[in-house]
């Protein structure tokens, strides 16, 4: 055989052996083996439902437990979870729920009435100090048991006259109730695993682990490598394990942006959380099947400190949110169907859209650093804006650091850190300003207004206002829509007024999708059920 042929043969081969040994993607493995790639941006701290304020937390929490009531997975209506099925009696105010007989937790035990029970008294005791303890206050006596006003649990509107009925009273009715129900805080914990690793009552019981860990959920937790995966596999005891399309779920914590594409683009993600900002107009361009714009329910914000120097001014904190361009950020720096938030509850939600609001005033907002003692800046401190890591954080906050600087003469410091210092420093009031974000629970206005009561574990700002807290009350126990409606825009008059808060914009979801996953429908809440998921490998090109 001739040189050059003998070497064309060569070429020849190895380009057959590289097909041969081409390395097969996690996507790819994925088909075959029914797992999930899943990006989730900041790890979470803990895997314990009751501790557990963010989105991204529900994002592994929703596969690892399931309460009373589950979500259809098109339109998040309620439908049977745990309880099979339920009655209201007909006042509105009791909620009777029978719990399925083949219910159980991963290590076999039932779920009975008693979990349910023994869960929520965990949620409301004070020393738990659990963030979102205030949203059991629509049940009677909740609200004074957890502020020990009572010390007799059975005297809070929870009771189970057998080991499958559950009987809720309610303070007042309310129509979003059952939607309430699928808020993670009213999951059941499995109290005696708990009870092996510590006070099921404190914080940093370490009983969420790969090796104690017990939940009911369609998934139960196998691994957790901090920094690199959670994985989750399919539950041999769910009661409705045959429904359950999935063997498993990976969940990859990409805090960088960037990066988490280029893990997409290489065929480790089949899905992920965000999308940096500059790419957005080119997979709209260039790869629309794989780029995903979904509706929202959520505000993205600045929390101002009012306990801190400065901003315990409410002028200082108006004249900060008039000086932000909203229209400049949804429009120019993010582009993905994001519209400016000038209030904090979203316009549209359940019919209701705040007449108060924060126009971009440049001209209103030096006036009043003037009025505030602070012409042009002068003698003002530099002031710090917090956020965690992204790209996208960090671009929003430097326009709105720029604005700030050439409108007010105002000096703004970021600071950056990974999620979970971030959310470390929120609990203990360690900032100036903070980068946030609200996704409605259920949609409904008070999801958002509820944020800020003085009984809220999310109200981070140190604002207190009691008249605002009274209309909350109000419009809680007031039936008519259209009354509950002006309730709630006095309530949002006033803290626009006071400006505890700089909205910027209301949110979509911007992510990208492995067109081989099915069952990921768009909707508010941006909640998925993962038994509703499945893989489907692409079909080849003919």
């Amino acid at each position: 055989m001739r040189p050059s042929v003998r070497l064309l043969f060569t070429l020849f081969s190895l380009v057959l052996l590289a097909g041969c040994f081409k390395r097969e993607t996690a996507v790819e493995r994925g088909y075959q083996t029914k797992t999930l790639h899943r990006g989730m941006g900041p790890e979470p701290a803990d895997l314990d439902p009751h501790l557990a304020t963010t989105a991204n937390d529900y994002t592994v929490l929703s596969a690892l437990f399931e309460g009373l009531v589950a979500e259809d997975p098109k339109t998040l209506a309620p439908v049977p979870g745990v309880a099979s099925h339920w009655e209201l009696s007909p006042d509105g105010l009791t909620y009777t729920f029978h719990l399925r007989a083949d219910a159980h937790w991963s290590n076999g035990d039932p779920v009975t009435a008693r979990d349910f029970l023994a869960s929520w008294q965990r949620v409301l005791t004070p020393s738990l100090a659990a963030d979102n303890a205030s949203l059991l206050y629509i049940v009677q006596n909740a609200e004074a048991f957890h502020k020990g006003a009572l010390t007799d649990f059975t005297q809070v509107g929870f009771a189970a006259p057998d080991a499958r009925t559950v009987r809720i009273s309610l303070e007042h009715p309310a129509s979003y109730f059952l939607s309430l129900l699928q808020h993670w805080v009213w999951w059941p914990v499995h109290l005696p695993t708990l009870q092996k690793s510590g006070s099921p009552h404190v914080r940093g019981n370490p009983w969420a682990r790969p090796d104690t860990f017990v939940g009911n959920g369609p998934f139960t937790l196998k691994e957790w490598r901090t920094g690199q995966h959670i994985e989750v596999v399919k539950s041999l005891t769910y009661w409705d394990r045959a429904s359950v399309q999935l063997n498993a779920i990976r969940f990859l914590p990409i805090e960088d942006l960037n990066a988490e594409e280029r893990a997409f683009r290489s065929g480790l993600l089949h899905l992920t959380e965000a999308l940096p900002l500059a790419k957005v107009a080119a997979y709209r361009a260039d790869h629309p099947e794989l780029l995903r714009i979904d509706p929202y329910l959520g505000t993205y914000y600045y929390t101002l400190n009012t306990n801190r120097p400065f901003l315990n001014e409410a002028k200082i904190r108006r004249a900060l949110a008039l000086s932000v361009d909203r229209t400049g950020i949804a429009e120019k720096l993010l582009g993905g169907g994001q519209t400016p938030a000038y209030a904090f509850t979203p316009p549209g939600t359940a019919g209701y859209t705040p007449a108060a609001r924060f126009a971009t005033d440049y001209d209103e907002a030096r006036r009043l650093l003037v009025e505030a003692g602070y012409p042009g800046g002068n003698g003002a401190p530099i002031l710090e804006l917090l956020l965690n890591t992204s790209d996208n954080h960090r671009i929003i906050a430097e326009a709105v650091q720029a604005g700030w600087r050439r409108e007010l003469g105002l000096e703004v410091r970021l600071l950056n850190m990974e999620g979970k210092s971030v959310l470390a420093a929120r609990r203990a009031g360690d900032f100036q300003i903070l980068r946030s974000s609200w996704i409605g629970d259920y949609n409904d206005p008070a999801t958002f207004l509820s944020v800020w009561t003085a009984d809220s574990g999310n109200n981070s700002s140190g604002w207190r206002k009691p008249a605002y807290d009274q209309l909350l009350y109000q419009a809680a126990r007031t039936p008519d829509g259209e009354a509950r409606h002006d309730l709630f825009q006095q309530a949002e008059a006033l803290l626009v007024a006071d400006a505890p808060f700089i909205p910027l914009y209301t949110y979509t979801h911007v992510f990208l999708k492995h067109p081989s996953v099915q069952g990921w429908y768009p909707n508010l809440l941006d909640h998925h059920p993962y038994k509703h998921v499945s893989l489907e490998a692409p079909r080849p090109s003919p």
